[in-house]
């Protein structure tokens, strides 16, 4: 049963292995085709290097939805996501075809064996901040982004969403 009030979601899309844009667009495809839930805005597309890991770079994105499912049920269908991405998870921090986080579920604080919101190293990681920032600036201060300004990144073109934007 999904819940009365429409929640703003925010989601964390991460892709360093394989065909990283098309891993990242398909799961935004199937977000958008969920049941009570709206693609509400998309960033631009981000490359930044692994934190903590090796591997090639990522590609990385936040995404807003609004949905009315309750916050465990978007956390198992972003599991079911990566997993039909071939997601493995040979050991923290591997590389990954496709990684989907729940940065923010509204203004929920959520901490449970299962998932943690807000995400606990969000204000860490620049790849989260900027893309947070370019979706919904007012969640995300100056100081935030000054903190992790020394974290390679770089912004690509917004235009790879367009398309599922311009179906709202």
């Amino acid at each position: 049963m999904s819940a009365a009030v429409p929640v703003d979601v925010w989601v964390g899309l991460g892709a360093n292995l394989g065909e990283r844009e098309q891993a990242l667009r398909e799961a935004l495809q199937a977000m958008a085709r969920w049941p009570d839930t709206r693609l509400v805005n998309v960033s631009a597309l981000y490359a930044s290097s692994p934190i903590d890991a090796g591997g090639p770079d990522y590609l990385n994105a936040v995404a807003l939805l609004r949905t009315t499912l309750p916050a465990l049920d978007v956390l198992q269908r972003l599991q079911s996501i990566e997993q039909g991405a071939g997601r493995e998870r040979p050991y923290r921090n591997a590389p990954r075809t496709l990684d989907l986080d729940i940065l923010r579920y509204g203004n929920a604080e959520l901490d449970t064996p299962t998932l943690t919101v807000p995400h606990p190293r969000m204000a860490e990681r620049a790849f989260v901040l900027l893309p947070m920032a370019e979706v919904s600036p007012a969640l995300v201060s100056e100081a935030a982004l000054q903190a992790v300004a020394d974290q390679r990144i770089e912004r690509l073109p917004k235009a790879w969403v367009a398309d599922l934007l311009s179906k709202k």
